[in-house]
């Protein structure tokens, strides 16, 4: 066993964190006085390390039953057994997760073995990769690391603690997946060569969504993720929409960087690199730039000698629901997408005809509740991704999408539709609520986004005019 002493910067930053939680250092003096040995493991450790910030922690405890641990816990609160069948327990105010050493069988409901004697090493070992079987004793602060994680964090290499078991959940190839691209780490060849024969049909839509988030919302640079499936030979049977897009070629005087899934992967990449209000949204254009282009197999052709994609927005729809429904329950995140899709050629086509203003309300109409700011997003990163030397998209701004925001804020709709100025009420003086007046309201939000029309009076009588409606008398 490898126990190598922290350095008090290290140090400072375990208590720091610990800090935060109230009761906590009583809780680890109990432990050791009762006999225990209280080690704060698994994600936790490996982003400490990597000087980045801690959201889980996890602390198992050694040489205590899960009974005497309870019994410790409950001096300090409430305890919730959020998985005794696994040996974890929780502790009412605190956020973190106590627990015992355990082994796990295969399967999705694996046959799991508590025992808080077994060594460190073989307790460690259930855990997926070297860079996650770590733990920093909360006593003496040491780092326990039996698989030599701390080297493979360092040199940025992806190791399974055991191959046989690595192979027993087929989510870890997903994991694998998400942290080559999280934390810019490759897999070892014994890794590549596990990962390369282990089946994933069997791990549930849920398991797949939640990995890819983590992909998509934590990794700078996400296309490592799908370039080590192709690399293996895995994307094609994992992500058939992405696979076919190798070899498909297009116009250089648009496309210098090549086929069309090295402009998705520089795509995604600029993606990631731009700013975001919330996650949700992050991953929304995330999504819409990695499959914005998928039509694109389905209509390019070639016309006086030059390559043409036309309908591709179009007929990308249906691949990208393909793919999307395999990796996601989130039907609004997946319409949003194929909105998205549908449309983001609209800033560089409404930039080059110099439109008008009223030509963006109304695509802020039509994309609602997606917004016009979003609708830029996915047009800067397609644009972004067509760097001639490959490999990395490019950093700079467009005049079109330049254009197509200013124009778009200038029309109050990057953001949010302009709001209809006539209501129900505002016409029960003239008709009875019906389908003449759901007509009435409609053509009468037209016709104040196309003349810009801000007076609800002078609305009011123009739709009354066109539609040869006279007001009551009283």
């Amino acid at each position: 066993m490898k126990f190598i002493a922290l350095n008090k910067k290290i140090q400072k930053k375990v208590r720091d964190i610990l800090s935060k939680q109230p009761k906590v250092a009583h809780i680890i003096e109990t432990i050791d006085r009762a006999g225990g040995k209280a080690l704060l493991v698994g994600g936790a450790v490996r982003d400490i390390l990597l000087g980045l910030p801690v959201k889980d922690l996890d602390v198992e405890v050694h040489q205590l039953t899960l009974a005497q641990l309870e019994s410790i816990l409950k001096k300090y609160g409430a305890v919730s057994l959020v998985g005794k069948s696994y040996g974890v327990l929780r502790v009412h105010g605190l956020a973190m997760d106590w627990s015992v050493p355990r082994t796990e069988g295969a399967g999705r409901k694996p046959k799991v073995s508590i025992d808080p004697f077994m060594s460190m090493k073989e307790a460690f070992r259930r855990r997926d990769l070297t860079i996650n079987a770590m733990g920093i004793d909360l006593v003496s602060f040491e780092l326990i690391d039996p698989f030599k994680g701390l080297q493979d964090l360092e040199k940025g290499i992806l190791r399974a603690c055991d191959e046989k078991k690595f192979l027993e959940d087929p989510l870890r190839f997903f994991r694998v997946m998400q942290f080559i691209a999280r934390f810019n780490m490759h897999p070892n060849k014994k890794l590549n060569d596990v990962c390369k024969k282990m089946s994933v049909k069997k791990v549930s839509v849920e398991r797949i969504d939640e990995e890819l988030r983590k992909l998509f919302l934590t990794s700078k640079k996400p296309s490592q993720a799908f370039v080590w499936l192709k690399k293996i030979g895995r994307l094609r049977d994992i992500f058939p929409e992405l696979y076919n897009l190798i070899g498909v070629q297009q116009n250089p005087d648009w496309h210098p960087e090549g086929d069309v899934f090295e402009h998705t992967m520089q795509s995604i990449d600029a993606a990631a690199q731009l700013s975001y209000e919330n996650d949700g949204q992050r991953l929304l254009i995330l999504y819409a730039a990695l499959c914005h282009d998928l039509g694109k197999v389905e209509v390019t052709e070639e016309e006086e000698g030059k390559l043409v994609s036309r309908g591709h927005s179009e007929a990308g729809i249906p691949l990208t629901k393909k793919l999307l429904r395999r990796i996601t329950r989130n039907k609004e995140l997946v319409d949003s997408v194929c909105t998205l899709i549908k449309h983001h050629m609209m800033p560089g086509q409404l930039a080059a005809a110099n439109a008008k203003l009223p030509a963006y309300k109304r695509l802020a109409r039509k994309l609602a509740p997606i917004t016009l700011q979003e609708l830029a997003l996915l047009a800067l990163a397609d644009k972004r991704g067509r760097n001639p030397k490959k490999g990395a998209p490019l950093r700079k701004s467009f005049e079109d999408i330049d254009l197509f925001l200013k124009k778009a804020d200038e029309a109050q709709v990057l953001t949010a539709v302009e709001k209809p100025l006539l209501q129900g009420r505002d016409l029960l003086d003239v008709i009875k609520p019906g389908p003449q007046m759901g007509q009435m309201l409609m053509e009468a939000y037209e016709l104040q986004l196309e003349k810009g029309i801000r007076d609800k009076k002078v609305l009011k009588q123009q739709i009354l005019k066109k539609f040869r409606v006279r007001k009551k008398r009283d």
